[in-house]
């Protein structure tokens, strides 16, 4: 069991040493500095000049969101009917059926919107085609648009008055052609020389050990594999997804893929420190960050590796701790990692059951993805943390009688509101679907959806909550991952969850830039004695008190009635 801590404690420092780096490289790319990728200048010119595009066009916060929103519209109705006609189309040597009209709305917006909900099997439910041309495609462009959002709010910051945040298009392209895909080469390039299939051909016949023949799926997953993780999507080729033998195959796989999906968002936070010249302030938010995941990941990786309470009053050993749902290649200690990193992060990707989990990890996720904010998703995991600042800085300014101010701009009653709303969305959203959930299965449970809500869970009481009110955190977070006791491949959960996920992606976008912006175009207060240091331990634990108090308020009563029952009754 110590090693697989040290194996925990190893892949964590991995993380941030490669992130430190890459965050230097990236503040260098959006810099417009001299950097080793600028080879691809060319190839980004041509794309412009093909799409008519003018990427030295000055934008303003409300240009920017237009052509951020613009594009992924035409995504959206593009990725729907793929997925209805994909049986029609080439690539699909295993005969998959099209998706019925709800299955494809809550699939096209769950790619699009970088949480990767999967309501299908990926062996059955989607062909090589839509694999990679609907799903790895998204994949990339909403990690690219993630990507974008966040350098246009750093404009916005970096500069003392401004109306120009920069050209959507131009960070977009340059988040692909110098970001995305140069890593997701190298990382595919590891994946299939450590077993992972990048072939065409269908399902494989073989004989087991034990005499059965069976069909082994496959196709070219390396490069969705890469793109799942370095982009935080987190959708899977396969149904178990990165429980696979085929999606991870080893220990050293399960390593890559944890830095994978942690390197980006970290980095992310250290190219800020370097764009906006405030390298402190990138510290500090790196470190409020990781004291929150923390506390997320030492009750989780204690739970897992001591086992069920309810089985050692049976008198059974769990000297390998709970294992139920895990894979013996990587052990309960590294699984309870990958749970909340895979949470916090809203990756979303899984290499256990989450379901199966302990009460007190399956509350320490739920958490993670409520606060969405420690280190986040590609870009937005900064524009959430953003929100809390900017209520910090309101509530920090009251205390002291002084107009709250970040970065030399006051902060008004507009740009609260602003925070405030899109904070109170995200309790909403949550709370409301899983309230609407439950009233369904209490007094409806034979309504017509296609699934009765009878037939939703397979587990009764607390857990059965857990389950529903996990999916629309899930969803709600941009995450993906699900505690999979839940039928929900059905018209409501398709529908719901749908309209979870496009409301809380894009309105927690526009509303950080739309603060960003507001403030960019205002009048520049140079720092003086009373101006208040939001790069200073003090403002990080300030932070840090808000996220805890606003998470609080806000979910503890739905938690209460989930997994802080089940694991008070175990």
């Amino acid at each position: 069991m110590n090693a697989e801590i040290l194996g925990v404690v190893v892949t964590f420092l991995l993380s941030v040493a490669l992130a430190v780096p890459l965050g230097r490289y990236i503040a260098k790319v959006f810099a417009g500095e001299k950097n080793s990728t600028d080879f691809m200048g060319p190839l980004e010119r041509l794309i412009f000049r093909f799409c008519g595009i003018d990427p030295t066009k000055k934008m303003d916060w409300k240009s920017f969101l237009k052509a951020l929103l613009t594009v992924n519209l035409v995504w959206l109705v593009y990725a729907f009917v793929m997925l209805l006609v994909q049986n029609r189309l080439p690539l699909n040597p295993d005969g998959n059926p099209g998706q019925t009209p709800d299955l494809a709305f809550n699939t096209a917006i769950s790619f699009l919107v970088n949480c990767d909900l999967q309501h299908y099997s990926g062996e059955t439910g989607v062909t090589y085609l839509t694999q990679l041309a609907v799903v790895t495609f998204l994949q990339f462009v909403s990690a690219a648009t993630g990507i974008a959002a966040l350098v246009g709010l750093l404009n916005a910051i970096r500069e003392k008055t401004t109306n120009n945040i920069g050209n959507f298009w131009l960070f977009f392209i340059k988040s692909l052609t110098r970001i995305l895909l140069p890593l997701c080469i190298i990382w595919a390039v590891f994946q299939v020389f450590n077993g992972t299939p990048a072939s065409f051909a269908g399902k494989d016949t073989i004989v087991t050990l034990q005499g059965d023949t069976v069909n082994v799926s496959r196709g070219p997953a390396a490069g969705m594999i890469a793109i799942k993780h370095l982009g935080t999507n987190g959708g899977g080729w396969f149904g178990a997804n990165s429980a696979h033998p085929l999606e991870n195959p080893s220990y050293f796989t399960n390593m890559l893929q944890l830095i994978g999906q942690t390197l980006l968002p970290m980095a992310m936070i250290f190219a800020m420190g370097f764009y906006i010249r405030r390298k402190k302030l990138a510290w500090v938010i790196f470190g409020i960050m990781t004291i929150g995941m923390l506390c997320l990941l030492v009750p989780t990786v204690v739970s897992e590796v001591h086992g069920s309470p309810a089985i050692a009053r049976l008198g059974v050993s769990q000297s390998t701790g709970a294992m139920e749902g895990k894979e013996v290649r990587f052990g309960p200690a590294s699984t309870g990692y990958w749970s909340i990193i895979t949470t916090i992060i809203s990756t979303g990707s899984v290499n256990s059951m989450h379901d199966s989990s302990m009460p007190m990890s399956g509350l320490m996720q739920m958490l993670g993805m409520m606060i969405n904010a420690f280190y986040g998703g590609c870009g937005v995991g900064i524009l959430n943390y953003f929100i809390y600042i900017i209520i910090a800085v309101f509530i920090s300014g009251l205390m002291v009688g002084r107009t709250p101010e970040f970065m030399g701009h006051k902060v008004e009653a507009r740009e609260v509101k602003i925070a405030a709303l899109v904070t109170l969305l995200s309790a909403f959203l949550i709370k409301a679907g899983a309230a609407l959930a439950a009233y369904f299965v209490a007094h409806h449970p034979d309504m017509a959806w296609s699934v009765k809500p009878s037939g939703w869970l397979n587990n009764p009481g607390y857990h059965g909550f857990s389950e529903m009110l996990y999916e629309f955190t899930s969803s709600n977070a941009n995450n993906g991952s699900g505690f999979e006791g839940l039928g929900d491949n059905n018209i409501f959960w398709n529908v719901s969850t749908g309209i979870v996920l496009i409301l809380a992606r894009f309105l927690p976008i526009i509303g950080p830039v739309a603060i960003a912006g507001i403030l960019a175009n205002k009048k520049y207060i140079p720092e003086s004695a009373g101006t208040l240091k939001t790069d200073s331990l003090t403002f990080g634990a300030m932070t840090f008190a808000v996220i805890l108090i606003i998470n609080a308020l806000s979910y503890f009563p739905a938690l209460a009635l989930g997994p802080l029952a089940e694991y008070f009754s175990m």
